[in-house]
């Protein structure tokens, strides 16, 4: 076995086009009960999959380890290559483009949305998986979903929390971390003060900025949409968390405006910051180096604060999708049937050390969740990637607000970029939640069909208005029912 920085080959040799056999054939059998599709891979099989670069190294070891116990029980050969966050956007885009490339990719939130007619119909193995596992998380099958058929299949959330120095934020006058804004406002001054600014995300990466921002406008009550998918982003609750955003902004470390994923990691590690919103890797980057012990002993991992709108976080939902120019759709549905499988997948979640939120909910009970206590955050990532973004209205007998068009303007709030698209309890994309910055990139795919499909509005599989959190939904063709709604609203990418 070869292994380089961007890509591991894993072969083997002498099954492939074996006959058809259950789920996997010779593969470890399922669990009693569950009833999964027949796959016979194709002779001669051979697959390539694109992921997203890992941030644990332990995630991807457990993965390349689980896809090498299917490339010794099948012959099938399976290529894993890796790239940047950011560049498996433009990746898959352009495969859906052209109809060549990689046979499975792991993409963000809505990226299967803006090109299903590209990908591969599993719905047989994603229903067979759900009754086997407890059944899926609702908010990651929606992203999987559109018409009512999986077109990918959901595969992990990546949590989202407070990482904070205990010693320096007690230092500054805190017993402990303050749960809600207010505190945690006068807790940056203090900091501050002591010479360990915070630091959060602002530039256009696809996890840590985008968590950060929507948490400031989803802690305040703002929200992008109304129920009724009309635009409600121009109103006092964005004005409000505009003001806090300015405020907290003025206690934090330089430079954060141009921050991607990685580099509040950077600047935590090397001491500039005492607090970041970031998943567990930065934790395990400092616990798995015997020079940072004492920092990891120091490091503690919290819920974002709650504010006026109450409680409102943003995680990122990946996905695994199959293109349907594969020359191989049997061996690779063999193959993600075999990962999802429990011996695999507990092994995953386990590497993962908690990075990767598991989205059956028969493998909430991975020990994973309970062997630190700096994993407690990051348990209900997927648990909450549905119902803590999903706002149900008020009681017919709670006051009602008047609707924005009977009160006085509030100030404008502008949220600056080119090109739209959903969000989910995690995402980000060419146009990005952020305070008046402005796109520093083009958006991905827009040329050939595919990429006329993303210029048409289209209907997803979220529910009006609050359906998509970060609210980039306008009224749009009803081609497809939305979740929990029995309406369709749409996405502009």
């Amino acid at each position: 076995m070869t292994i380089s920085r961007r890509n591991v080959l894993l072969g083997g040799a002498g099954l492939a086009g074996a006959a058809a056999l259950p789920g996997l054939g010779a593969m470890p059998a399922f669990a009693q009960g569950a009833a999964m599709p027949q796959f016979k891979p194709e002779p001669g099989a051979s697959l390539r999959v694109l992921r997203w670069s890992p941030f644990v190294k332990g995630e991807e070891d457990a993965w390349l380890a689980n896809t090498k116990k299917f490339t010794e029980a099948t012959g099938i050969e399976v290529r894993i290559d890796k790239e940047s966050w950011e560049d498996i956007r433009p990746k898959a885009a352009v495969a859906a483009n052209v109809g060549s490339g990689p046979d499975i990719v792991w993409v963000w939130f809505d990226d299967a949305q803006q090109y299903p007619d590209k990908l591969l119909d599993v719905t047989p193995l994603a229903n067979a998986l759900g009754a086997k596992f407890g059944g899926w998380y609702p908010g990651n099958e929606a992203y999987a979903k559109a018409d009512g058929k999986f077109i990918a299949l959901p595969l992990a959330t990546i949590g989202n929390a407070v990482c904070y120095r205990e010693s320096w934020v007690k230092d500054a006058g805190f017993s402990q971390f303050p749960n809600e804004t207010k505190g945690f406002l006068e807790l940056a001054k203090a900091l501050k003060a002591k010479n360990h600014p915070m630091g959060f995300t602002l530039g256009h990466g696809v996890g840590d900025g985008n968590n950060f921002c929507h948490w400031v406008l989803w802690s305040h009550g703002g929200k992008m949409v109304d129920e009724q998918s009309k635009v409600v982003i121009n109103s006092p609750e964005t004005v409000a968390a505009l003001k806090y955003a300015a405020e907290l902004y003025k206690t934090f470390i330089p430079g954060t405006e141009s921050w991607l994923d990685v580099n509040n990691n950077r600047a935590f590690i090397a001491g500039e910051i005492s607090v970041t919103a970031n998943g567990v890797s930065l934790y395990y980057a400092a616990k798995n180096d015997p020079k940072l012990a004492d920092m990891a002993k120091d490091i503690k991992t919290t819920n974002m604060p709650v504010g006026p709108g109450g409680v409102a976080e943003l995680t990122q939902t990946t996905s695994a999708c199959i293109f349907k120019y594969s020359k191989f759709p049997q061996a690779a549905q063999a193959y993600m049937a075999f990962m999802f499988d429990a011996p695999q997948m507990n092994a995953w979640i386990q590497g993962a050390s908690a990075y990767c939120c598991q989205t059956l909910k028969a493998f909430a009970s991975n020990p994973v969740w309970t062997s630190d206590p700096n994993h407690a955050p990051y348990a209900k990532a997927s648990d909450g990637s549905w119902s803590t973004w999903w706002r149900k209205p008020p009681p017919a007998s709670a006051p009602r607000k008047k609707p924005p068009s009977a009160r006085k303007p509030a100030p404008t709030a502008s949220i600056a970029g080119e090109h739209p698209r959903v969000i989910s309890r995690g995402g980000s994309s060419a146009r990005d939640l952020r305070f008046n910055m402005p796109c520093r990139r083009a958006a991905p795919g827009r040329a050939g069909s595919a990429g006329r499909a993303q210029r048409r509005r289209r209907a997803t599989a979220f529910p009006v208005g609050e359906g998509c959190p970060a609210g980039r939904r306008v009224p749009g063709p009803t081609s497809g029912a939305s979740a929990g709604s029995g309406r369709a609203s749409s996405c502009l990418r």
